[in-house]
């Protein structure tokens, strides 16, 4: 099963709703609308994840649609994966997930993202948090 989250469901939402708004505040056009059907759908069945095999085929368009506007690697040219490591410092992905990103489905493209942003503590989340910390402990003068 190749499953998208309910996050990147509300987030395809959101994109269209700016992209394609309703013309009249109550009509919502094709995209959005197949993809709040699976987000509703989510919510009643208290699941997280809709299944990418089953999902209809103009939501799953739509939620493609949106993901080819998203960034395709969270990688910041900064791999330790490269030096030994089984997770890059850099990015937070594992060493098979760096050498395997170029064949990997957008579904489990967006399972690494998730993950990685769960997980948050890979350079590319915490260097500016640590900056942060750093100059409020450092006496002003």
């Amino acid at each position: 099963m190749s499953g998208i989250h309910i996050n990147d469901i509300e987030a395809a939402i959101n994109y269209w709703r700016e992209a394609q708004p309703s013309p009249d505040g109550v009509m919502l056009p094709a995209p959005t609308r197949a993809l709040a059907e699976v987000y509703a759908l989510l919510v009643f069945y208290h699941e997280s994840e809709a299944d990418a095999d089953s999902m209809p085929e103009d939501a799953l368009q739509a939620w493609l649609q949106w993901y080819d506007t998203t960034p395709d690697t969270p990688c910041i040219a900064i791999c330790s994966t490269s030096q030994g490591d089984a997770v890059c410092k850099g990015c937070g992905r594992t060493d098979q997930e760096v050498q395997n990103w170029p064949v990997m489905s957008a579904f489990e493209k967006r399972q690494t993202w998730r993950r990685i942003t769960l997980h948050g503590d890979a350079w590319r989340f915490n260097r500016y948090a640590e900056r942060a910390v750093e100059n409020r402990a450092a006496p002003q003068g």
